[in-house]
């Protein structure tokens, strides 16, 4: 494999903290909209929910590009993220924990206007979470102040999919990228995100992205289709490389002429879903940054879902760890 662990990684999203919630299937009758999806909702909303909940709640630093950018740097990559955050006691510890990763803090930007965005992740017994995100500060990030010296030492942008809903964000970051001659790879994120921006997605991936990692919901959102190697066919006539995740069977993989299908790893208890795609995108990049081949970067990125899917919250426990860090140094 080709030593390139030069290269580092610019994550742009939602500096967000992870309130990890388990409730019954029935919970989730008294709450709007689809089960698995995510959907924006008000401070007062999402307090409201908490109120409601069968147990306290656990808190974790987490957000979409944030999940992936910290299982970057667990790998040892030097990362860094692009978001905003408000000034308060969620953001002091956020700053810490991103800190002692060995995470690159200088460009998170703060405002006093809002409190630190929160994601409520309700964890239904079959481990599927359903999530209800209020940005708070992160919305508040405008493209006036993201400048070309956020990307400088960077090779490599991450965008998470809920960049996408705000279009003059979105764009001023792709430029950036763009004139910073970084590679892009985005995460669709959610299939809301992507029934909300279709009509502008195709143009972003054809001039913007090199990488597109969507899960089966993102691609039949899309593409409209339930054939994942149809939406990897769609996808990779705008990017150059391609990931359709479907869960537990494992992922498509496809880039230029070469296509695979990496199985997923055997689970034997799913405890919570909330951020494996966003780990397993770390696995990949990882690995593709690194020089692997799509087998070997799947087989990292499958390994790390696994694990993470394992445990409650958005990393695998320190035992996961160990076996990661190991399949990571073999590649």
């Amino acid at each position: 494999m080709t030593d390139n662990k030069h290269d580092a990684v610019l994550g742009v999203g939602s500096p967000i903290v992870d309130v990890l919630a388990r409730v019954p299937e029935s919970f989730l009758d008294t709450i709007s909209g689809a089960k698995g999806g995510m959907e924006l909702v008000s401070p007062e909303t999402m307090n409201e929910i908490i109120t409601r909940l069968p147990m306290p709640p656990m808190e974790a630093p987490g957000g979409s590009a944030a999940n992936t950018i910290c299982t970057l740097a667990r790998l040892g990559m030097p990362v860094g993220l692009l978001g905003k955050m408000g000034e308060d006691e969620l953001a002091d510890a956020y700053r810490r924990t991103f800190s002692a990763l060995g995470g690159d803090c200088s460009r998170f930007k703060t405002t006093s206007e809002k409190l630190t965005a929160r994601c409520l992740s309700l964890i239904t017994p079959d481990g599927e979470r359903t999530m209800r995100t209020d940005l708070g500060a992160a919305m508040l990030l405008h493209p006036d102040e993201i400048s070309l010296s956020d990307f400088d030492g960077y090779t490599h942008t991450h965008i998470e999919g809920y960049l996408l809903l705000d279009e003059p964000l979105t764009l001023k970051v792709f430029e950036m990228a763009l004139a910073h001659s970084c590679s892009v790879s985005l995460d669709l994120g959610s299939f809301e995100v992507v029934r909300t921006t279709r009509d502008k997605l195709t143009g972003w991936l054809r001039d913007y992205v090199d990488m597109v990692f969507a899960n089966e919901d993102e691609a039949r959102a899309f593409c409209d289709t339930d054939s994942p190697t149809v939406a990897l066919d769609a996808f990779c006539e705008l990017c150059a490389l391609t990931a359709v995740k479907l869960g537990a069977q494992g992922a498509w993989l496809q880039s230029g002429g070469a296509r695979v299908f990496v199985e997923a790893n055997t689970v034997e208890t799913v405890i919570d879903t909330t951020g494996a795609g966003d780990c397993w995108a770390g696995g990949f990049l990882y690995g593709h940054l690194n020089g692997a081949s799509l087998t070997a970067s799947g087989a990292l990125a499958a390994l790390i879902g696994a694990e993470t899917v394992s445990t409650l919250g958005a990393s695998p426990t320190p035992q996961g760890w160990e076996r990661i860090l190991a399949a990571a140094t073999a590649l």
